[in-house]
């Protein structure tokens, strides 16, 4: 093994690690911010427009930013990438909760269903596929910004990138943005797999 791909598997590494990381933080915390919204469009909307804002600033803007408070590394990184998913996440989880057949509900509710039993047994099954495109185009736009974040001490393949480009090295830099781009695509192809075992997560396509 080469010292050069010794240092690509050990960025790719790094890498997963920031993405599948700020990921997992980004569902736990905005998915169920998008659930309690669909209680209350009023909220909804100035949430959603303040995470719109968010996604407005440019991640050379960000990182810079939580620096100060959070310091250099993955903590910082993490922070961002989080902040940037919660567009697609929550506004994802707020649409596909609300767009819901009104007839749909009224029958469960007719059938004695709780509020809860409502969210479990129905809403939450029949707004899976929306709720899953937040998450893989909220999961293809973290690896992409991960990328960014290698030039902040947060390690991964942006290292490469930015070091092919300081040296003229296109075959570096191609490479590097190769695994990226490899990386974007196991993670969305890993999450439809995950939504297709889910209950109601075969009713959406690809």
């Amino acid at each position: 093994m080469t010292e050069n791909t010794d240092l690509l598997i050990r960025q790719t590494i790094q890498h997963l690690n920031v993405s599948l990381t700020a990921i997992m933080f980004a569902t736990v915390v905005w998915i169920p911010l998008g659930i309690f919204l669909h209680y209350n469009d009023q909220v909804a909307r100035a949430v959603l427009g303040g995470a719109g804002m968010v996604l407005t600033i440019p991640s050379l803007a960000m990182f810079p930013l939580l620096i100060p408070v959070l310091g250099i590394g993955e903590l910082p990184a993490i922070t961002a990438l989080v902040l940037y998913s919660a567009l697609p996440m929550t506004r994802n989880t707020y649409i596909g909760l609300r767009d819901i057949d009104s007839a749909m509900l009224r029958a469960g509710k007719g059938l004695g269903m709780t509020d809860r039993q409502l969210m479990l047994r129905v809403k939450l099954p029949k707004a899976l596929p929306v709720i899953f495109a937040g998450v893989r185009h909220a999961a293809i736009l973290v690896v992409g910004i991960t990328t960014v974040a290698a030039f902040f001490g947060a390690g991964g393949l942006g290292r490469s990138i930015f070091r092919g480009i300081e040296l003229y090295n296109t075959d570096q830099v191609i490479g590097a943005t190769i695994v990226v781009a490899l990386i974007a695509i196991c993670i969305d192809y890993g999450l439809y797999g995950i939504q297709r075992q889910l209950p109601g997560g075969k009713q959406g396509g690809h």
